[in-house]
C-alpha cells in the first residue's frame, strides 16, 4: 500500500510540474491569433450586368418577409441585385428580424431564399479581419463570429468561429447549427473562462446539443496552449451555464502524512428558490479525520445579501492507541448580512458573526487553508445591530456582540446591548428669535440611555448554569448641560455640569479575611466578593468649566538658506471641575469594610474605617469613593517649518515641512484629595516629515519620591511616598514607519475600499467574503501588478519603570515586509521581522505569484519557525471554474 501511495504521489508531482512548465513558458508567446473560415469575404463585386446603383441612403429601412418585417440599414453604401431579390449592404450594416439583431460590416439578404449572410472584411493594410458579424437572438447575450448563415422562414442557421460569453464562461471557435426547435448543434467548440477568442485552455467539445436547460457532448477533453491532455470523458451532461441547478460537487483528493490521504469538499450544491441557495460539503480522510459544512447564501436585489455558514470537524493525530489519536471535535458558525443602503432609508441592519472553538483554527490548519494569518488567529469578535434614525435626530441601536480569546479561552458575550441618543438642543432659544443669541440661549442640554446584559466566562462554561447565574445587567442614563461662547476676543470659554444616573440588578458585598499568605508573605488582609441579586440604583454629578485659547509665533529668516520661516502654535488650556464624596454614608453607596469577626478595617489614607462600593464588579460600576476638586492642564504645541522649493506648483516658490504635530502635555491637581495630589505627568506627539517617514513618541513622568523598606532579610519593597521630587520618566514609547513606496498603501488601501462597496452593493459569495477577509488581515494577500515594487519597515520601542518596580522593562519591535516585480507578470513578496528577545527572526513568508491571463500560478514559503510550509498552487482566476486547480503542499504539521 506504501508503494501505491508513493507512485501516486510521484505521478501528482509530475503532473503538476509539467504544468507549471507548460503554462509559463506559454506566458511567454503570443496568444492571440485569427483564424478565418472558408465562408469569409471580402466586399463583394456583382460581375453581372445591372441597373445603375442606387444612391447611398443611410437611414433605415423596412421590407417585407411574408408576414413579419425586416429593418435594415448601412453607413456606406446600400445596394440591389439585377432584380432586387438581393440586398447588399456595405459599412456598419445592420439587420432586425424579430427577436434577431445582427451588426457586421457586410450583410446580405436574399429575398428568394429568406436567408442572411452576414462576414467581416479582410483589411489589406494591418491585414486584420474587421466587422466582425455581432449577433443577439431572442434571449441569448450578444455573441461574435466571423461569418454566418440565418434563414428568417425556417429559423435555422449556421454560425461559423462563433465566440459568445455564457455567466463567467466562454465558448469559442468551432460550428454551430441552429434548428427550428431552438437546439443548437455545436461541433468543434471550446469552453474556458479565458477571455480571448483563442483561450489559452479550455474544454474542447468535439460535438454536442445545446438546448434551453442542458448541454449533451461527445468526447469532451482538456487542451492546454492547443495541446490535447490524455484528460478526458467520452460524454458529458452538464446544466445550461446561464441557469443555476442543483447538482452534485465532485471532491478533490490529496494526502497528509499525519492524517492520510483524503477527498476534500464534496457533496451536492441545492437551490432553494431564486434568492436563497445552500451547499452541503464533506471532507473525509483514511486515518480518521472527517470535516462538514454548510454554506448557504441570499440575495434579494436592492434589499439585503448575506450568507451562513456552519463547520464541524473530527481530527485524530499521532498513531492509533495513543492519547493524541482522541478525536479533536471543532466547530465553526459564521454569518454575514448586509442590508442594501437604499432599502429603508433611516433604519440599517447588519451582522458578521465569527464564532469558533478554541481550537479550531490550529486542528484544522485554518480550515485547511493553511493560511498563515488563519491558524494563527486567536481574537474573535461578532457583531448583529439594528439602528434607526428618525427626522428630528433621535437614533436608537440595538446590537449583540461577542469577543473570544483562543489563546486563555475568555469569552465575553454582550445580548444585547440598548442606546437611545436625543440631540443637544437649547431649552431658552426660539426658532423665532430675532438677533443674537444672549449667553443663556447658548446652554444645550442632551440625554442618552445605554443598556446592556452581559456575561464574561470560559468557552468550556458558556452554556453552563453556574455560567448563566452570574449575568451581569444594568441602564445608565447621562444628562449633559453645557454653554459656550468667546470671551475677550481671544479665550474659548467653556462651562457645564454632567448628572449620570445608573440602574443595575446587581451588587456585592465584601468581607476582609485576615493573616493570607501570598507568595511566601503574610498580607494585611484579602477580600472576599458576593454577588447579591436585586435592583439598586446610583446617581452622581459633577460641574466643570474650562478655557483655551491659541497662540501664534512665527519667525522669519533671510540669511539661513532654504529655510524661510519657522511657525510654532501653542494651545494651552486649563478646566477646572468639583464632583462631591458620594462614597458617604448617607448616600449608601459604600458599605464599611469588616474582617469575618466583625472588627473594621482601618483605612491609612482617609484615617478612618474603609470602605467599600457596592457596585464594583457591576456593569457600569458606581461612583467613585472621595470628594474631587481639580484642575487639569494641558499645552499643545505644533512646529512647522517653511523652506524654498523649486518643484512648489502654487506659485509661492516655498513648502512647508511639519516638524512636530501634536506635542501635548497634560496633567492635573486635585485640591480636595487627602494624598498624591499632583497625577502623573504625561506627553505624547508625532512627526510626519514626508509620506513616507513618520514617527511617534508617548510616554509619563512621576513627581513623587519613593521609599524602600525591608520585609525580610532578603526581600524588599518599594513605596511611593507623598513628597515632591525631580520627575522621574515610568514610561516611554517610540515607534516609526518608512515605506520606500508610499503609493503601494494607497493603492492597496483603495482597492480593498473599492471592492467593499462593491460587496455591499452586490453582495458576495461566501468564497468571496473569505478572500476579501483574507485581504484585509493581510497587506501580502492582496496582489497588485501595476505597483513595481514596495518595500516598507516598522519599528516599536517600549520602555517602562513604574516609581515602585526595581528594574525596568525594554521591548523591541521589527518588522518589514515589501513585494517587487521580477518581470511585468512575475510578482515576489515577503514578510519578516527582527525577534529581540529571541535575538532571531520572527515568522517569516515568501509569497511568488505568475499572472498568466485566466490562471494564476502562486507559491507560499514559510521557511524557518512552528509552522514552516509551504504551498505551490496552479488554479483558473474564474470563479465558476474554482476546482480547476493543481496544488502541491507540505503542511506544518505534517512534521512529526
Amino acid at each position: 500500500m506504501l508503494h501505491s501511495f508513493t507512485n501516486l504521489r510521484f505521478l501528482q508531482t509530475v503532473i503538476l510540474l509539467s504544468s507549471i512548465a507548460l503554462l509559463v513558458f506559454a506566458g511567454h508567446s503570443a496568444f492571440a491569433s485569427s483564424t478565418f473560415s472558408s465562408m469569409q469575404v471580402i466586399q463583394q463585386q456583382d460581375t453581372t450586368k445591372k441597373p445603375a446603383v442606387i444612391p447611398q441612403d443611410t437611414s433605415k429601412k423596412v421590407i417585407k418577409a411574408g408576414a413579419e418585417k425586416i429593418e435594415y440599414s448601412a453607413v456606406d453604401s446600400t445596394k440591389f441585385s439585377k432584380d432586387k431579390s438581393i440586398i447588399y449592404l456595405y459599412g456598419k450594416a445592420r439587420v432586425i428580424y424579430q427577436s434577431f439583431e445582427l451588426d457586421a460590416d457586410y450583410i446580405t439578404y436574399n429575398s428568394k431564399t429568406n436567408t442572411i449572410f452576414a462576414s467581416g472584411r479582410k483589411d489589406t493594410k494591418s491585414n486584420k479581419y474587421l466587422g466582425k458579424p455581432i449577433f443577439k437572438m431572442e434571449k441569448e447575450g450578444s455573441s461574435v463570429a466571423d461569418s454566418l448563415f440565418y434563414n428568417t422562414k425556417s429559423g435555422k442557421g449556421t454560425v461559423f468561429n462563433t465566440f459568445t460569453e455564457q455567466e463567467g464562461g466562454f465558448f469559442s471557435g468551432g460550428q454551430s447549427k441552429k434548428q427550428p426547435d431552438n437546439e443548437i448543434n455545436v461541433k468543434g467548440i471550446t469552453y474556458s473562462t479565458c477571455d480571448l477568442p483563442h483561450p489559452h485552455y479550455g474544454l474542447f467539445i468535439t460535438k454536442g446539443i445545446v438546448t434551453d436547460k442542458q448541454i449533451i457532448t461527445g468526447p469532451v477533453y482538456l487542451k492546454i496552449e492547443d495541446i490535447p491532455l490524455p484528460l478526458g470523458l467520452p460524454f458529458a451532461f452538464f446544466p445550461k451555464p446561464n441557469k443555476k441547478n442543483s447538482g452534485v460537487i465532485i471532491p478533490s483528493f490529496g494526502d497528509d502524512a499525519t492524517r492520510g490521504f483524503n477527498f476534500q469538499n464534496g457533496g451536492y450544491y441545492l437551490i432553494l428558490n431564486d434568492y436563497w441557495d445552500a451547499k452541503f460539503l464533506g471532507t473525509i480522510y483514511t486515518r480518521g479525520s472527517y470535516s462538514t459544512s454548510v454554506t448557504s447564501s441570499y440575495k434579494k436585489r436592492y434589499k439585503y445579501t448575506g450568507n451562513i455558514k456552519l463547520d464541524y470537524a473530527s481530527n485524530r493525530y499521532g498513531v492509533e492507541g495513543t492519547p493524541e489519536y482522541t478525536p479533536r471535535k471543532d466547530y465553526s458558525i459564521q454569518w454575514v448580512h448586509t442590508q442594501d443602503a437604499n432599502a429603508k432609508p433611516g433604519t440599517t441592519f447588519s451582522a458578521n458573526v465569527n464564532i469558533k472553538t478554541s481550537g479550531y483554527n490550529t486542528n484544522t490548519a485554518g480550515n485547511n487553508s493553511y493560511n498563515y494569518q488563519a491558524i494563527t488567529e486567536n481574537i474573535l469578535s461578532s457583531g448583529i445591530s439594528y439602528s434607526r434614525n428618525f427626522s428630528n435626530g433621535i437614533n436608537y441601536s440595538l446590537a449583540a456582540t461577542h469577543s473570544q480569546n483562543t489563546l486563555s479561552k475568555d469569552v465575553n458575550i454582550v445580548l444585547p446591548s440598548f442606546s437611545l441618543n436625543v440631540p443637544t438642543f437649547s431649552p431658552f432659544d426660539s426658532k423665532k428669535r430675532v438677533g443674537d443669541q444672549k449667553w443663556y440661549q447658548k446652554i444645550t442640554v442632551g440625554y442618552s440611555v445605554v443598556a446592556t446584559n452581559s456575561i464574561s466566562t470560559k468557552d468550556s462554561l458558556l452554556f453552563k448554569q453556574e455560567s448563566l447565574n452570574h449575568l451581569s445587567n444594568g441602564f445608565q442614563h447621562t444628562v449633559p448641560i453645557s454653554v459656550n461662547f468667546t470671551a475677550f476676543k481671544y479665550f474659548n470659554f467653556t462651562a457645564g455640569a454632567n448628572y449620570l444616573e445608573k440602574w443595575q440588578f446587581q451588587s456585592t458585598r465584601q468581607v476582609a479575611i485576615k493573616g493570607v499568605v501570598q507568595n511566601g508573605i503574610v498580607q494585611p488582609y484579602r477580600t472576599v466578593l458576593d454577588t447579591v441579586d436585586g435592583f439598586n440604583r446610583s446617581g452622581e454629578y459633577s460641574i466643570n468649566m474650562g478655557l483655551s485659547t491659541k497662540v501664534y509665533n512665527t519667525a522669519q529668516f533671510k540669511n539661513l538658506g532654504n529655510l524661510k520661516a519657522i511657525r510654532w502654535v501653542i494651545t494651552p488650556s486649563v478646566n477646572a471641575s468639583y464632583r462631591p464624596d458620594f462614597s458617604k454614608p448617607s448616600f449608601g453607596y459604600y458599605k464599611d469594610l469588616l474582617y469575618q469577626d466583625g472588627t473594621p478595617v482601618r483605612d491609612e489614607i482617609y484615617n478612618r474605617t474603609k470602605r467599600y462600593s457596592i457596585f464594583q464588579g457591576t456593569t457600569y460600576g458606581g461612583p467613585a469613593e472621595g470628594e474631587s476638586g481639580s484642575i487639569s492642564f494641558g499645552i499643545d504645541n505644533t512646529v512647522e517649518a517653511k523652506v524654498y522649493s523649486a518643484k512648489d506648483t502654487t506659485g509661492s516658490g516655498t513648502r512647508k515641512i511639519p516638524i512636530i504635530q501634536g506635542l501635548s502635555i497634560n496633567g492635573s491637581y486635585n485640591f480636595l484629595s487627602p494624598s498624591f495630589k499632583l497625577s502623573e505627568l504625561s506627553f505624547s506627539g508625532r512627526s510626519q516629515f514626508t509620506d513616507k517617514l513618520g514617527f511617534t513618541y508617548d510616554g509619563s513622568f512621576s513627581p513623587y519620591a519613593v521609599k524602600d523598606s525591608l520585609i525580610s532579610s532578603t526581600e524588599k519593597v518599594r513605596k511611593m511616598v507623598d513628597r515632591y521630587t525631580i520627575p522621574s520618566l515610568t514610561r516611554f514609547g517610540f515607534s516609526f514607519g518608512y515605506s520606500l513606496n508610499a503609493e503601494a498603501f494607497k493603492a492597496h488601501n483603495q482597492n480593498v475600499d473599492n471592492a467593499t462597496k462593491q460587496v455591499q452593493k452586490a453582495g458576495m459569495t461566501p468564497e468571496q467574503a473569505a478572500q476579501l477577509q483574507e485581504v484585509s488581515n493581510d497587506p501580502n494577500a492582496f496582489v497588485d501588478f501595476n505597483i513595481p515594487w514596495n518595500f516598507t519597515f516598522s519599528y516599536r520601542f517600549d520602555y517602562s519603570k513604574p516609581r515602585t518596580a526595581f528594574n525596568s522593562t525594554t521591548t523591541n519591535t521589527l518588522n518589514f515586509n515589501g513585494d517587487f516585480n521580477a518581470t511585468p507578470k512575475w510578482k515576489i513578496q515577503f514578510t519578516s521581522g527582527w525577534d529581540f528577545k529571541e535575538s532571531g527572526l520572527s515568522p517569516t513568508s515568501f509569497s511568488i505569484y505568475r499572472d498568466l491571463h485566466c490562471w494564476d500560478l502562486s507559491v507560499h514559503w514559510i521557511p524557518i519557525g512552528t509552522y514552516r510550509s509551504y504551498n505551490l498552487t496552479i488554479k483558473v482566476k474564474a470563479s465558476i471554474l474554482q476546482d480547476l486547480k493543481l496544488s502541491k503542499q507540505q503542511a506544518y504539521y505534517t512534521r512529526f
